[in-house]
């Protein structure tokens, strides 16, 4: 029986610890004794009391914090702030100051993100906005309903985020492309832009262990916390809530990761929340095979299956570190985040009882194993339990194989490179008859929908010129001056 969650807005994942204490106590008064928390920086309760409404149970509670069903939260990587690495000119009060400007309640996810940092990823959201290198710009790039998606063509100013962004809600189901949206914009109100002339890249770095006590600069520490089943229990929260209080911890930063992290933990204040982590029998140390997963909130098929995966890992000595593993089974490659997918099939009906169908699972990966690249290859379909922990193995030992530091370009598909005055688009060319495959357009006489990467295409695909194959295709560059 799937359970019914009530989610509650955390902006940017970053709550006061007075805030979560009020949670809590609402929490309690419906019965609970845990929470969860959401991969968009936000925390759940399951339903209690006959699935009433818990804001319409508690008239007094922060409205502001809840999400009604049409509205969506802010994701920033505010939580990566002084203990991962980040763009020179951001601030963790930059993120604060742009959080504080958005003084209505979205309908559209969105994500203000670092692109030098691992933990919150960049392209889950319908807005992302992504720091570029020039201070106080960012890379907008829009993934709208019914909008092909891809980079907004000038960079966006930290002060305009908020403003633009109620902007685009009021207009872009009038416009059918990125593009069109610019000049829509463009055409009722002026915003700080600037010109793009270096495309967005990313170093391809493995993801960062985050969990337990680390240093982060000279008499201060940060604490990452996480539980196996992401159930969250409410007596430990309440206990480290009052101790943030007591020593002056201002901020609890939720994580896309169902963890969190507190940071600026002073060191004269270390060895108390040692205690208080030892009194309540808080692991702080797992093993980093089962760390970084992303599983459905309150799933248990999810999570047996993670459980039953990470102990072969273990008993096999197998290394998973830099790797993200998501188990789904909604699949929809649109919103992956992880190198890693497992898609759980659904399990067909059948009349006859006497027969038991097993599940059945399929296993996809990121491009270059980056999950910014927004490519998932298909590595295995139709997988039976028993075959998929070698299966993940040998995928692993593939990862490590290729694992380098090069920087990966995440401008794909069909967007727009810049070199100074010229704009470059990347598109295939058939090798026989230089018909042209753009990825930003696709093929619509063969049902191929815009935004199709190159690789995405099916090995049945044919030049619509010549009917020569695919692999008669090769890379090659457009240019065209900018006006």
């Amino acid at each position: 029986m799937k359970t019914e969650l009530q989610r509650f807005q955390i902006k940017g994942g970053i709550i006061s610890p007075g805030e979560l204490l009020k949670l809590i106590t609402k929490a309690e008064s419906i019965g609970l004794d845990s929470l969860h928390f959401g991969s968009r920086q936000d925390i759940l309760f399951p339903e209690k009391n006959n699935n009433k409404d818990i804001a319409e149970e508690h008239q007094n509670f922060d409205s502001s914090m809840f999400a009604l069903p049409e509205h969506q939260n802010i994701m920033s990587s505010y939580v990566s702030i002084d203990i991962f690495p980040s763009t020179v000119w951001l601030r963790g009060t930059t993120y604060l100051y742009i959080l504080e400007e958005f003084r209505y309640a979205p309908k559209l996810k969105i994500n203000i993100v670092d692109p030098k940092q691992q933990m919150v990823p960049l392209f889950s959201g319908e807005l992302n906005f992504i720091a570029s290198e020039h201070e106080d710009y960012w890379f907008l790039y829009a993934k709208l309903p019914g909008i092909e998606q891809g980079y907004y063509p000038v960079l966006i100013y930290t002060w305009d985020i908020a403003h633009m962004c109620e902007l685009v809600e009021d207009i872009y189901r009038n416009v059918s492309t990125v593009e069109g949206l610019f000049e829509a914009l463009n055409g009722t109100t002026s915003l700080n832009s600037k010109t793009i002339k270096k495309k967005l890249t990313v170093n391809f770095s493995p993801f960062p262990y985050y969990e337990g006590m680390n240093k982060m600069r000279t008499n201060e520490y940060w604490l990452g916390l996480y539980w196996r089943n992401n159930k969250y229990n409410i007596d430990f929260l309440k206990a480290l809530c009052t101790f943030c209080v007591d020593n002056r911890i201002g901020k609890i930063c939720l994580t896309p990761w169902k963890s969190f992290i507190v940071k600026g933990i002073q060191a004269s204040s270390k060895i108390l929340l040692e205690k208080l982590l030892g009194q309540y029998g808080i692991n702080v140390r797992h093993s980093a095979l089962e760390l970084n997963w992303h599983l459905p909130v309150d799933n248990q098929q999810a999570l047996d299956l993670k459980k039953n995966l990470v102990l072969n890992f273990d008993q096999n000595d197998i290394s998973t570190y830099g790797l993200t593993f998501g188990v789904t089974t909604e699949a929809n490659r649109n919103k992956y985040f992880t190198s890693i997918v497992i898609e759980i099939n659904p399990i067909p009906q059948i009349q006859n009882k006497e027969f038991i169908i097993r599940p059945t699972y399929n296993v996809v990966y990121a491009k270059s194993f980056n999950p910014n690249t927004r490519s998932y290859v298909v590595y295995a379909q139709d997988v039976d339990m028993m075959d998929l922990p070698n299966l993940l193995m040998e995928l692993t030992k593939t990862y490590f194989e290729n694992l380098d530091s090069q920087v990966t370009d995440i401008i794909k598909p069909g967007s727009l490179r810049f070199k100074e005055e010229k704009i470059v688009l990347e598109v295939y060319q058939c090798a026989n008859c230089k018909t042209i495959y753009d990825p930003s357009v696709g093929d619509k006489e063969q049902y191929i929908e815009a935004g199709t990467f190159y690789e995405d295409l099916p090995e049945t695909y044919r030049c619509a010129l010549c009917d020569s194959s695919l692999s008669d295709f090769v890379p090659t560059e457009m240019e065209f001056i900018e006006k």
